[in-house]
């Protein structure tokens, strides 16, 4: 199917779908039953909002201590060195901090009854006899509300902490004696019947509800039910990822205090982060195609043949709209893979002993100021991509927000600029100097080109209301599709990107003449040190 000519700013009817696809991923995502979700809500809803925090913190470190098993989500430039031959005894002492704070908040929300915990664990200690001793142990574990799912996570938790201090008394510690000891926190984690966060695109109504209206009403009125589906998953993604920043800005924040244990719970919560969004843009790229062309062959197949003439252009116009909502997803793939690799690979320092507490803050702030911005300007992207603009202000719960995006979008604006000219310079000269016989290595820089469109360039183009989008984007697939590139395809390409570079500065300029950047000088050296890590993947 060919891509539509519509403008951008065309905006998405469609009739309802049969299911609520936001509130069944609220609900549904984790799969607890009936029973046990009902005395959650009643559980949550008896808790005071600070407690409620806690809770939060509480289910990501325990994903945390699953992510943080897989050194894939470690922070830190790749390793080169075998994984058999690094030594994981800082890994694993960042573990003991997570099971240390894991046992610490259970004991924070648990109140008096965690009184109890310490009178049965003195009793195990003195009865003699093994029947009463396992008798004791099974009152400890029962699960049967969400208390005694606490009470299970306080004991399980303890204990890993004492037997992993004992383990940091060794010299050396190897991967597989690391995973070992994670596996055990995941198996505890997995069995525990109201506390079991480890799914990995999975929401809660009590955390991730989204506040703006705009966005809610965005989402139900995406066409066809898997289309809605995909767009809830992202729009709920992205939200919790912006929760992640805000919890890692105020671990980061907190007082130098001997058991705040902030070092293990920002790894943590950093590998939950750089996980989940791998499991986003993963899904995104290898179902999200399947699931619209599912959608609108089931809306199709609903309209009854002497209908299909006069619902020819309705249909068509919706396949088109799907159409760009693939788009818009292919886009929100390459970004994140981008900036968490920007992120994680040059801005964080990997879990190792000779990095000091505050050299992890200060570079955790710095990654959150880094990343905030540009997962809000991804969540307004998606939102541009079906006609409707966001207001910054009532969809983010930060009064920077706007100067921040703003700040963002301008610093974008100019590296995409800088990569524009350089590929028309370069596909100008590739042009003049063709003798007929290129390689396919000769014409890398026009892949590497298209990468970069995708993850920078297409969200600038809705951003910026492009007059010429339908044009340029033709002139990038034409690109795409070609396993040759022929004089006209690449000519009308470098064309393209000349005019939109000329757009691009007048934009640089109008984004900096706004008054929430009022006083806030562009910092071309920051944003030259940014495209330099860009272009470095």
């Amino acid at each position: 199917m060919e891509r539509p000519n519509a403008p951008p700013s065309s905006r998405i009817t469609s009739v309802a779908p049969r299911h609520d696809a936001y509130a069944d991923l609220l609900h549904d995502s984790r799969g607890m039953r009936r029973e046990q979700q009902l005395a959650r809500d009643t559980w949550m809803s008896r808790l005071a909002s600070d407690r409620k925090e806690l809770i939060f913190e509480l289910e990501v470190l325990l994903k945390g201590l699953a992510c943080f098993a897989n050194p894939r989500n470690h922070a830190g430039p790749p390793r080169r060195v075998p994984i058999v031959a690094v030594d994981f005894h800082a890994p694993t002492a960042l573990l003991s901090h997570g099971y240390k704070r894991v046992s610490q908040l259970a004991r924070a929300c648990l109140g008096e009854r965690d009184k109890a915990f310490v009178f049965h664990r003195y009793l195990e200690t003195i009865v003699p006899e093994d029947a009463t001793r396992t008798r004791l142990v099974r009152e400890d574990m029962s699960q049967d509300t969400p208390d005694g799912s606490l009470f299970a996570l306080r004991r399980s938790f303890s204990n890993l902490a004492e037997v992993t201090d004992g383990l940091l008394r060794l010299p050396r510690i190897p991967f597989r004696l690391f995973y070992a000891t994670a596996s055990l926190a995941q198996r505890e984690v997995a069995q525990n019947s109201f506390f079991n966060p480890l799914s990995a695109l999975e929401f809660r109504p009590e955390f991730d509800r989204i506040a703006s209206p705009q966005v809610v009403d965005l989402i139900h009125r995406v066409p066809g039910e898997e289309a809605q589906r995909l767009v809830s998953l992202t729009f709920l993604s992205l939200f919790r990822m912006l929760r992640y920043l805000q919890l890692l800005d105020a671990i980061a924040a907190e007082p130098a205090e001997a058991g705040a244990f902030v070092p293990g719970r920002l790894h943590l919560v950093l590998s939950v982060l750089r996980s989940d969004a791998r499991a986003l843009a993963g899904y995104l790229r290898t179902r999200a195609g399947q699931r619209l062309a599912d959608s609108f062959e089931h809306d199709l197949l609903r309209v009854p043949a002497s209908q299909l003439r006069e619902s020819y252009d309705s249909l068509l116009a919706a396949g088109h709209r799907l159409i760009d909502v693939h788009t818009a997803l292919e886009c929100i793939t390459a970004s994140l893979r981008l900036e968490l690799r920007r992120a994680f690979e040059h801005e964080l320092p990997a879990p190792a002993p000779d990095v000091s507490p505050t050299t992890l803050r200060e570079a955790v702030r710095r990654t959150v100021g880094s990343l905030r911005p540009t997962l809000q300007n991804v969540v307004l992207f998606l939102a541009k991509s079906f006609g409707t603009t966001l207001d910054e202000g009532q969809v983010f719960d930060d009064a920077a927000a706007r100067r921040q995006i703003s700040d963002r979008l301008r610093q974008h604006v100019w590296m995409f600029a800088q990569i524009v000219r350089a590929f028309a310079v370069k596909a100008r000269y590739a042009q003049a100097h063709d003798d007929g016989w290129g390689t396919v290595s000769e014409f890398q820089f026009v892949r590497e080109f298209l990468a970069y469109f995708k993850a920078m360039g297409y969200p600038l183009l809705r951003a910026g209301d492009y007059p010429r989008f339908a044009a340029f984007v033709d002139a990038m697939h034409q690109l795409e599709d070609t396993d040759l590139l022929e004089p006209a395809t690449l000519a009308g390409a470098i064309s393209e990107c000349e005019q939109f570079y000329e757009f691009l500065v007048v934009l640089l300029d109008q984004i900096g003449r706004r008054e929430e950047l009022d006083g806030v000088e562009f910092d071309k050296r920051a944003a030259a040190r940014a495209l330099k890590l860009y272009l470095g993947d």
